[in-house]
């Protein structure tokens, strides 16, 4: 249970803490006020799950973070800090200016509540295969895409054609945005650059503000039933 500076033997590591500072925390992990910035839309929830498995079916860019204090290393073992881990999030996504510091009221807040969704003993860091080099995938069932959409980037993206319920205007609308595609990246094939977009999202220098999706979140298989729904 390794939070910055914090010993696993001070009494936030301890009892689970008090029940107003793991409601606060929980309040931190399910909206966007993590961050102050007047830009950030998004939320620890935004992609990760708080229960065992998504609810729905949910296809997730983050694993749940369920027991996530238990692990012995987070972001394929790459973080050894839990609020290194939380940081790079907070930093990359949510437009957070500078990372937070253990002993902040929200820091330590969020920690009392991720420890209380953390029951299970020590836990090994979870798999997090990177796709670094993009290349095409097989299509596969549209119908599948369809539902893989509904169930992964609909949250974010909207409904397909009109983005109606979007997370922020921000979001591109999809599969629309490809047609400005051919200015923005031209000579590169338009289903080339959603799968980078998806496998990579804003890291690699491609921009946006889109987490990655590792194989371990989804698919090939998935990916070409999502591009097949989307018509690429």
């Amino acid at each position: 249970m390794r939070w910055g500076l914090l010993a696993a033997g001070l009494v936030l590591a301890g009892c689970g803490g008090s029940a107003s500072a793991v409601d606060f925390g929980e309040e931190l992990f399910q909206e966007a006020r993590l961050s102050e910035s007047q830009f950030n839309r998004f939320s620890c929830s935004t992609c990760h799950a708080s229960t065992p498995v998504p609810e729905g079916g949910r296809i997730n860019a983050g694993y749940s973070l369920h027991n996530v204090a238990s692990r012995l290393g987070w972001w394929g073992g790459n973080e050894t800090r839990l609020l290194d881990a939380v940081n790079f999030c907070y930093v990359s996504f949510m437009r957070g200016v500078s990372p937070l510091e253990p002993e902040e009221p929200k820091s330590r807040a969020l920690y009392e509540y991720l420890v209380s969704i953390s029951p299970g003993p020590e836990a090994p860091a979870l798999p997090f295969t990177v796709v670094k080099d993009i290349v095409e995938v097989p299509r596969a069932d549209a119908g599948r895409g369809a539902e893989v959409y509904r169930l992964a980037c609909q949250t974010c993206h909207g409904e397909p054609h009109t983005g109606k319920g979007r997370l922020t205007e921000a979001a591109s609308v999809l599969p629309e945005v490809v047609n400005d595609y051919d200015q923005l990246f031209p000579g590169i094939p338009k289903p080339l650059v959603v799968i980078e977009k998806v496998r990579h999202g804003q890291f690699f220098h491609v921009g946006g503000n889109m987490p990655l999706y590792s194989r371990e979140a989804l698919s090939d298989e998935d990916l070409g039933a999502l591009l097949a729904f989307l018509g690429l």
